[in-house]
């Protein structure tokens, strides 16, 4: 591994849509951490995003890579290039945190994580979110076995119609909700409970004709509308529903997590939101609001993957957000992939990865 050092740690990012504000809003300030720069799409989106931040804008990944300033790069790019262009920050003598997913297949992903370990490289993926309040706060309870032993464990993503907010909806669908926000939770209850070993699923398309932002139509061809059931090594089995229709925010709900044990309960309120309710009943009574492990961030938090990973790469010890459990959920979804293509069958889940420690605060 890279030692750490006593300078700033370089900073650059490789994409510049519709996330990446967040993560420059977020890791600006972390004193131990400076952005540089960011190369885009193409060289005039890039010196968009750049001008309005004071951040340099490199003209193409490859420039980008020759800054010896840059130490890390986020790469929040399309889904389809995300493979490609964590490949080549490795291969460029990089630390990589890459959106999600890490890669659309698991071979590709496996290929990233032994790259950057013959590299000596740490690479990190989103989502980060188990690292949050709410989720490290349930995962508290879980250990201290304050429900008993659990046994299922149910995940509602109800992300709504993208088509409404978002400025390029097409290539989400193509994608569909399992790629693009089914991973939160799996990867959540990953974190907890350990590795997925059997995986069936079905889908359907529930609503083909969308209208886009300023009244645009357009035509989706693949499923809106997923259920998966997934099963735990560790015991668990998992109902797993994701769909581009209902909006969790008018659903009740919508994106939660429930985990039910012999002894009782435990609720987050949202799979994503750090701040989310967590609520916990005993026995056959009520739900009762749990204090957080401390005072949530309002919402989500998409740089503090990035800033454990930073912060354990300066101290040598191993970061919680890793590519490996990256590559397992990979492993996972396209799992489901296959079930989908035939119509339920059980499909056997093989990875494993190391497991994550849970955040100091919340032990």
């Amino acid at each position: 591994m890279k030692k750490s050092r006593a300078r700033a740690f370089g900073i650059a990012f490789a994409g510049c849509g519709h996330v990446a504000d967040a993560y420059f809003r977020q890791l600006r300030d972390h004193p131990e951490m400076k952005i540089f720069g960011v190369a885009g799409r193409s060289a005039e989106s890039a010196r968009r995003f750049a001008a309005a931040r004071e951040l340099h804008a490199y003209r193409s990944v490859a420039e980008m890579l020759e800054d010896p300033r840059i130490d890390l790069v986020v790469n929040i790019t399309l889904h389809s290039v995300h493979a490609r262009v964590t490949e080549q920050c490795l291969r460029g003598g990089k630390h990589v945190y890459s959106e999600k997913p890490l890669a659309l297949d698991y071979a590709t992903a496996r290929r990233l994580t032994a790259l950057a370990h013959r590299r000596g490289l740490r690479l990190g993926c989103a989502p980060a979110t188990f690292l949050g309040e709410a989720h490290q706060t349930a995962w508290k309870l879980v250990r201290g076995g304050r429900i008993g032993p659990i046994r299922v464990i149910y995940a509602e993503v109800n992300h709504g119609r993208i088509e409404w907010y978002h400025p390029a909806p097409e290539p989400f669908f193509a994608i569909g909700p399992v790629w693009d926000v089914g991973v939160y939770p799996i990867t959540a209850i990953t974190a907890i409970f350990g590795p997925v070993i059997k995986v069936r699923a079905w889908s359907r398309i529930v609503l083909a004709e969308r209208k886009a932002k300023g009244g645009r139509k357009f035509r989706i061809t693949s499923p809106d509308f997923i259920v998966a059931w997934l099963e735990l090594a560790s015991g668990p089995v998992v109902r797993l529903t994701a769909n581009f229709y209902a909006d969790r925010d008018r659903s009740k709900g919508g994106g939660s997590l429930e985990y039910h044990g012999d002894d009782g309960r435990i609720y987050v309120g949202d799979f994503q939101l750090f701040d989310a309710p967590v609520e916990c009943a005993t026995g056959r009574e009520p739900y009762a609001r749990v204090t957080p492990a401390r005072p949530p961030f309002s919402g989500v938090e998409f740089g503090r993957g990035v800033g454990e990973m930073v912060d354990a790469i300066r101290a040598g010890r191993p970061h919680r957000a890793t590519g490996a459990q990256a590559a397992h959920v990979v492993d996972v979804v396209e799992a489901i992939c296959r079930s989908l293509a035939e119509d339920g069958g059980a499909i056997r889940v093989r990875s494993k990865f190391p497991a994550p420690l849970p955040m100091p605060w919340a032990r």
